[in-house]
């Protein structure tokens, strides 16, 4: 069980890195905790016996069938809670863990000599022995493969920490009102106040003042000032707008300024209008 209990010991240490901490370490830490650790524990609970399928073949399972997870997590939180950084680091948190217990539980349920153990004393003391009774040439593809290793995590953290900041944007969208991207309003009677959730996300790496203009069919019907965000702040709210005649197909568009008076990034929706009935 060590190798559970190591995973989700890392898993309770990685997860806020992956989460609060930018720049190398957070990529150096955060792919095992994404990509790794998930299909490894599905692995576990899926061949608790040992002898079924070998230790290398263990962790290329893990890493695809991570891989495989990820995406069904994160269509799962799409149609629940947004697919946001909390919800994505903490969803993966909690598979890690359940799928954990699952794999411990199917090995208790075995006999001591048939459940998987990693034996990684066994491991090294085989390495190490490896080492030892190999022949020079043994040793010297030892040495190369290591350097290797060495050498592409260190250019890999050099590549991460001396490459240019990267481009300069905003993140503008609109999302449903329960907060995904679905179920936006799409009939509506004259008057009658339709709503969604506008986002705004300054990556411009500079402090930044918006504003937000709402029109139908080319005629403005709102206007948000100053929405003054600074880099990697995020400005979320419910915006209304309700149509003044009637008619299919209105665009209701969505004008994000960042200064002047020429939009900087629009995004819109279509909708349906009806008179009011007498």
């Amino acid at each position: 069980m060590i190798d559970l209990l190591i995973i989700v010991t890392l898993s309770v240490l990685l997860a806020p890195v992956a989460m609060w901490v930018d720049g190398p370490l957070r990529v150096a830490l955060g792919v095992p905790f994404v990509l790794f650790f998930s299909g490894y524990c599905l692995v576990s609970a899926l061949f608790p016996r040992k002898g079924v399928i070998d230790g290398i073949e263990r962790v290329a399972l893990g890493f695809g069938l991570s891989i495989a997870l990820i995406p069904l997590i994160g269509l799962v939180l799409n149609y629940t809670w947004g697919i946001k950084s909390v919800p994505i680091h903490v969803s993966v948190f909690s598979v890690i863990v359940v799928l954990a217990a699952i794999a411990a539980w199917r090995r208790w349920q075995l006999p001591i000599e048939e459940r998987f153990n990693p034996e990684l004393k066994e491991k090294l003391a085989q390495l190490t022995l490896g080492w030892r009774t190999g022949g020079p040439w043994d040793k010297l593809l030892t040495v190369v493969l290591l350097v290797a290793i060495v050498g592409a995590i260190g250019v890999t953290v050099y590549v991460t920490q001396t490459s240019p900041k990267g481009e300069d944007f905003t993140e503008f969208y609109i999302l449903g009102p329960e907060g995904k991207a679905a179920n936006y309003p799409r009939n509506l009677m004259v008057g009658q106040e339709g709503s969604v959730i506008v986002g705004v996300v300054n990556r411009e790496h500079d402090p930044m003042d918006y504003r937000i203009e709402v029109t139908i069919d080319g005629e403005e019907v709102k206007k948000i000032n100053s929405i003054f965000l600074e880099h990697k702040e995020m400005w979320e709210q419910n915006v209304s707008f309700a149509p003044v005649r009637s008619g299919t197909g209105q665009k209701v568009e969505f004008l994000l300024f960042k200064s002047g008076t020429v939009p900087y990034s629009d995004v819109h929706l279509w909708i349906d209008v009806e008179e009011v009935p007498l």
